[in-house]
């Protein structure tokens, strides 16, 4: 089996999310077509996980042959490939849905024992396998964004903002794609604004002790952080709870949440995860769906974008940040930013 970050096309045909690989022999045509949407954690706090359910329900909703059952399977990651092997074991499910870099592994030692069961992964990266497709999301590319947005308010003179030019970033667990993709991305993308910016990078150890990721905020507050970036899950409220009482400014992936704290929470990227969702399901019924091959999307796509239009966000940032924040955006959405995914493994 064969792991790697590859140089990645993808082909856009009616729409929809397609590319080469190990096809099903026939597709369901109109019969029952049943998936499992497979949820390593729970789907409240967590982004994508969120737009994966509404994306399979919203296919679902119109096609009276396609089925949808949602299965949380909690924070205890001992328990999941035990857990995945008694939902497939069953035959019932044409396709397993899911979205977490750590599912690939899983599905594939859940396959070995049923050679049938088919697997399709987002925000994750595995090849070679004939059971599984992935779709990785880039995520260097919308933390270089988040990054340099981030960079240029932690230079600027705004109310929060102090002269240390450190920005912050608050993790749940460490895993691959954080620890080369996203935490790099943004640092680089805020060192495009100013090259002596500093990271200060912590970990609260599970994805739902707010408490501990409000100490960790106040703690990097004190250190000189002004504006941070988490991926938590629900442990971010603390971070938003700190941010608020303490003053400093946050920038947020994959979903808007200007609301949860305006005038915080000063940027948010988006992620297309229900859109992709909704076109792998179409091809899926179809029987389009190439195996054994991963796919990366990104802004240049339309899969991973930011939202600018929020009247929350027009509100918290100055003219001068938003314009040459603006500028940046369109230079990566027109792919003239040049830069280098690191190696995923």
């Amino acid at each position: 089996m064969k792991r790697g970050l590859l140089p990645v096309m993808v082909l856009l045909a009616t729409g929809s999310v397609f590319a080469l690989g190990i096809r099903e022999s026939n597709a369901r045509g109109e019969g029952n077509f049943s998936v499992l949407v497979y949820i390593t954690g729970v789907v409240a706090g967590s982004p994508p996980y969120e737009l994966l359910v509404e994306g399979a329900q919203a296919f679902a909703a119109s096609r009276p042959n396609v089925t949808i059952k949602v299965y949380e399977a909690g924070f205890n990651q001992a328990e999941w490939e035990e857990q995945l092997t008694s939902l497939v074991a069953g035959g019932e499910y044409d396709l397993v849905l899911g979205s977490n870099p750590s599912l690939p592994d899983i599905c594939a030692n859940v396959g070995r024992k049923f050679p049938s069961q088919k697997f399709i992964i987002t925000d994750a990266e595995f090849r070679d396998n004939p059971q599984i497709s992935t779709y990785l999301f880039n995520q260097y590319e919308q933390s270089l964004c988040l990054g340099y947005l981030a960079g240029l308010i932690t230079t600027s003179s705004m109310p929060h903002v102090n002269s240390a030019k450190k920005i912050g970033f608050i993790a749940a667990q460490e895993y691959p794609i954080l620890n080369r993709h996203i935490v790099p991305g943004f640092l680089d993308g805020a060192r495009l604004a100013d090259p002596s910016i500093e990271l200060d990078f912590r970990v609260i150890g599970n994805w739902f002790d707010a408490n501990k990721a409000a100490e960790l905020a106040g703690g990097m507050i004190d250190a000189g952080v002004d504006i941070f970036a988490s991926i938590a899950g629900g442990a971010a409220q603390g971070l938003i709870r700190t941010a608020s009482g303490r003053g400093a400014y946050i920038v947020w992936y994959n979903t808007n949440e200007y609301k949860l704290a305006p005038g915080i929470i000063v940027g948010c990227g988006f992620m297309g995860q229900k859109k992709l969702t909704e076109e792998i399901l179409a091809d899926a019924v179809a029987g389009k769906i190439g195996y054994g091959v991963s796919r990366t999307v990104g802004v240049k796509d339309g899969y991973l974008d930011f939202i600018d239009d929020d009247p929350d966000y027009i509100a918290s940032l100055p003219q001068d940040i938003r314009d040459k924040f603006g500028a940046f955006m369109n230079d990566i959405r027109a792919g003239r930013i040049a830069y280098t995914v690191p190696s995923l493994y």
